[in-house]
């Protein structure tokens, strides 16, 4: 357990931000997953439609600092080249 003041602050601080971090990731999780299950039913129009609010998610989750910018460029790439590939079939 935490013995000084700036210790007991440090974990404060860390428990407020892994709340604010699970939630971005969460929300992530699910547009993802919302869209990968929309590719899998050939609902290819509502997953482009859906695309750009991914890629604002994304985005957003890595200026915040949850992931790295790297990280959502990848994923960003991944997602938009299963949409692609899943419309020409």
């Amino acid at each position: 357990m935490a013995i000084t003041k700036s210790a007991k602050k440090a974990l404060r601080q860390n428990a407020r931000r892994r709340e604010k971090n699970i939630i971005y990731k969460d929300k992530l999780k699910d547009l993802v997953k919302e869209l990968r299950t929309l590719v899998s039913k050939n609902k290819i129009d509502e997953a482009k439609k859906m695309l750009p609010k991914v890629y604002q998610a994304l985005d957003k989750t890595a200026k915040v600092g949850v992931i790295k910018k790297n990280m959502a460029d990848r994923r960003k790439s991944r997602l938009t080249k299963l949409v692609d590939r899943s419309e020409k079939k």
